[in-house]
């Protein structure tokens, strides 16, 4: 079977084996995962139905590959490698049952809400086990676009980065946040934070041989990424606090605040600036003419006219209801 180009393919496709034959399924599924990931062998203790879907939803050069599938076996052989025409690591967030990775000599397992990578280039077997129904979002990361953020003479090998215990929790919430949101996203946007999540995965692999005051700033600044994109996702939560983003990222109520100082700004700040552009966009949008003012400005997480009227003038000297008409 021919491979297709993760750029040519478009930018959301779904592979499922219910729109085939029973005896067919494990066939159509085996060339779906070849077209999502590239040339891989899969074994299936069963030659009856095969009940599978493969989502693709593309990042740029890289993907997000959705698979939902029963127990069986995955392997990435000499013959795969050969065949294949492009090099990428996979990065697997676990949704549902287990998976080992082998590779190397190593043995890796994934349980859900663990994040593990393994390389392409080199054999390896995914073990898929502790169903019936498995899942797993993986992340398909060319090559390159992870070893230009790691140190030339980097040695790679199969890891869980989730167990970091500095970024490990960052990396889980960034790809659990893309995995949701990808599809809401502009493709620019979804490009953006899986640069974010290739940030925090090569910190994590390579943190070790960092000097511990870079090490430090490191961790610092990819702990505000992901502290700025918790709030994001939460702008729309009526009485957002700094104990709710605090917990969602794993920090505590006085980091957030040190680390909002350390941009010169605050919390509250940070928050109503990031809803009142948010409201200013959509009521730019002619998408949203026939949205009712106060009806935008819920959504961006004001329970108050009034009040949202008044900071929306502060910020942009004018009312909302001019601001749309103009």
């Amino acid at each position: 079977m021919e491979q297709v180009n993760v750029g040519s393919r478009p930018r959301h496709f779904i592979w499922d084996t219910g729109e085939t034959k029973p005896a067919e399924q494990f066939s159509y599924y085996r060339e779906a995962i070849c077209q999502a990931f590239m040339n891989l062998t899969p074994e299936s203790a069963t030659t009856s139905r095969f009940p599978a879907k493969v989502e693709t939803i593309r990042l740029g050069a890289g993907a997000i590959n959705r698979v939902v599938f029963p127990e069986h076996t995955v392997n990435r052989s000499r013959a795969d490698i050969s065949a294949s025409t492009e090099s990428c690591f996979y990065l697997n967030f676990k949704l549902a049952g287990r998976c080992r990775m082998v590779q190397g000599g190593r043995d890796v397992s994934l349980s859900r809400g663990q994040v593990g990578i393994c390389d392409s280039d080199r054999e390896v077997t995914l073990l898929h086990d502790r169903g019936p129904t498995l899942e797993v979002a993986s992340f398909w990361v060319p090559s390159r676009a992870l070893r230009d953020r790691l140190p030339p003479s980097f040695d790679f090998g199969v890891e869980r980065v989730s167990d970091d215990p500095f970024v490990g929790h960052l990396i889980v919430e960034t790809a659990r946040a893309l995995n949701a949101g990808a599809l809401r996203m502009t493709e620019e946007e979804a490009v953006g934070l899986f640069g974010v999540l290739l940030d925090l995965v090569a910190l994590s692999l390579s943190r070790r041989s960092r000097a511990q005051t870079a090490e430090a700033a490191g961790f610092a600044d990819a702990t505000a990424l992901a502290l700025r994109r918790a709030v994001h996702e939460r702008l729309s939560e009526q009485g957002l606090t700094v104990s709710a983003v605090a917990a969602a990222v794993g920090i505590s109520e006085r980091y957030v605040h040190k680390l909002f100082e350390r941009a010169g700004t605050t919390f509250s700040d940070y928050v109503m600036g990031r809803r009142l552009d948010g409201a200013a966009r959509d009521l730019n949008d002619p998408a949203k003419t026939d949205r009712a003012i106060g009806a935008i400005a819920f959504d961006w997480g004001f329970s108050d006219l009034s009040h949202f009227t008044r900071r929306f003038k502060q910020r942009f000297g004018c009312r909302p209801r001019d601001w749309r008409g103009r």
